[in-house]
């Protein structure tokens, strides 16, 4: 006896086949890392069930009336078990937004029933950063001696040396690695490029790590840089694992991430005096604002040296008056 398909979900599969194709374009372009891939494809297959229910089976169908009602269910968290996060809600309207721009562009639908959305104000929160010393510290746990100490301290340096996302450093190539002039060549998010030089220190741990590590796990040439010691490409997963258990190795009391390497990056080039735009240009930021948010991270702390020494400062005279 064949399965008998319901309205509902012939028009789920109808929807879904065009929402996969945009998902495609968007990695074809690499206009998104996997992860922006996958997050698109949920938002997308959440607003075809919601169509299919109300027996739309085309996308041009959707009148502003009809995208109103699913964002409110949306804000509700009504339709995704449970409440959502700003950020998380703003990301939705942005897939929406996305995807509709791909269908005026190259379906044919004459309307776009996401004009006018508006998504909530979000509160940029202060990235998390390690200090120098904290660097120095995490990087000097590694046994050098060991290949696979070798290659974990020469992945997390060349984070921090050129403000690298994971994704960036685990598909960087050896052709987009230039030893001798000390730059990488880094292809980040929307496949632009930039330029990172590098310190020589780094240019000798790399060295190193590119003979008595790589070459030691390597199988096959593929061209990627970093390898896991079965010799395949480095995954992003695996980095976020190696950075955790580096930093309770170095007795560094909090959870570590990827992004902190290329905050900290950043945060240290500010301090040591590098101009803003020459900070977005190493971090390959498209615009401004973006980079700005590291300047509340040295005025916060050049706030928190001034009140700890400062002679007129609150903390400093409490003290005088204790004495």
């Amino acid at each position: 006896m064949e399965y008998e398909v319901t309205p509902e979900e012939a028009a789920k599969k109808q929807l879904m086949s065009v929402a996969e194709e945009f998902v495609e374009f968007i990695v074809a372009r690499r206009s998104g890392s996997p992860a922006t891939a996958d997050s698109y494809g949920r938002d997308l297959e959440r607003f075809a069930v919601y169509l299919a229910e109300k027996k739309i089976t085309d996308f041009g169908q959707v009148d502003k009336a009809v995208m109103f009602d699913y964002v409110t269910l949306l804000r509700s968290g009504k339709i995704t078990r449970g409440k959502i996060s700003d950020s998380s809600f703003s990301r939705m309207l942005s897939t929406l937004r996305s995807f509709y721009h791909y269908l005026i562009r190259y379906k044919g639908v004459k309307v776009n029933p996401t004009r006018g959305l508006r998504a909530p104000k979000l509160n940029r929160t202060i990235p998390e950063f390690l200090t120098f010393d904290q660097m120095m510290t995490l990087f000097d746990s590694f046994d050098l001696d060991d290949p696979a100490a070798l290659r974990n301290r020469a992945i997390l340096e060349t984070m921090y040396a050129c403000g690298l996302r994971v994704s960036e450093v685990c598909s960087l190539t050896l052709t987009e690695l230039d030893l001798n002039e000390r730059i990488l060549t880094v292809t980040g998010k929307g496949d632009k490029q930039r330029i990172v030089p590098f310190y020589k220190r780094l240019r000798t741990l790399l060295t190193r790590y590119l003979r008595d590590s790589r070459a030691l796990y390597l199988k096959e040439e593929h061209g990627f840089v970093f390898v896991s010691q079965r010799g395949a490409p480095i995954t992003p997963r695996a980095v976020q694992l190696i950075l955790a258990q580096a930093g309770q190795d170095a007795g560094l009391n909090q959870p570590l991430h990827p992004h902190m390497l290329r905050h900290s990056f950043a945060t240290h080039l500010l301090d040591n005096g590098v101009d803003l735009r020459t900070v977005q240009e190493l971090l390959g930021h498209s615009s401004l604002s973006t980079t700005q948010i590291y300047t509340h991270v040295t005025v916060d702390r050049l706030r928190q040296s001034v009140d700890a020494a400062h002679p007129h400062s609150e903390s400093v005279l409490k003290k005088s008056e204790n004495c």
